[in-house]
């Protein structure tokens, strides 16, 4: 049975190693735990918003705000998926999704973190591929684009690993200092030629598509 008023609720995606799942609020509360206890190194700030640098309470109360609002101002035109990362029964971080006229436009940007005590064992890799595949197979996607810091090795290597091609960049300000982010796009060919997986399932997208602008 799926949800009667927001399907989103029953969307998974299940791979040999891990599962997506929609962010409700038992896994947004789980989810703002874990990130206040860390998601990388305090002397690196890998996000263009600096949220991790709230102090707990109002970290997780602003983790909390942030889930509620991606549901609150979704709308076909304009939304944020996000998805829990569950490995061997564990929270392990979040990925997601966020796109404007994807009906038109076919195009996604990607974005994700992981808890620090799962980082370095090719957890990040997994969930992008599994995130690739229900936006290209699931909902019909032509172009995936994601970006990162250009001193942010991990992200780095995980997007070039999987075959993005480096398309520009531009000028940011963090914690007060400028740096450079990089910007990057992989059309839907890259993905059939070299990504798709026959392993990878996909759960609940059907009723989820006029929520996408996807049908």
């Amino acid at each position: 049975m799926t949800h009667p008023v927001w399907p989103l609720f029953d969307l998974r995606v299940t791979t040999p190693r891990l599962e997506l799942r929609y962010v409700d609020d038992d896994l947004a509360l789980e989810l703002a735990e874990l990130a206040a206890r860390g998601v990388h190194d305090p002397g690196f700030m890998p996000f263009t918003v600096e949220w991790t640098d709230v102090p707990p309470p109002q970290q997780q109360r602003n983790t909390m705000q942030f889930y509620w609002r991606c549901r609150a101002e979704w709308s076909p035109a304009s939304w944020h998926l996000t998805l829990g990362v569950i490995v061997d029964g564990r929270v392990v971080g979040t990925t997601g999704a966020t796109a404007r006229d994807f009906r038109t436009l076919r195009t996604f940007e990607t974005g994700s973190w992981l808890g620090s005590e799962f980082h370095g064992r090719g957890i990040g890799t997994e969930m992008r591929l599994a995130t690739l595949q229900l936006m290209f197979e699931g909902l019909g996607a032509q172009v995936a684009t994601t970006g990162a810091f250009s001193d942010n090795g991990p992200s780095l290597g995980v997007t070039r690993k999987l075959g993005y091609v480096e398309n520009g960049g531009t000028p940011h300000v963090r914690r007060g200092e400028p740096c450079r982010t990089l910007h990057f796009e992989m059309p839907r060919a890259h993905w059939e030629a070299h990504l798709r997986r026959d392993d990878v399932e996909l759960h609940g997208v059907e009723a989820c598509l006029d929520l996408f602008g996807a049908r």
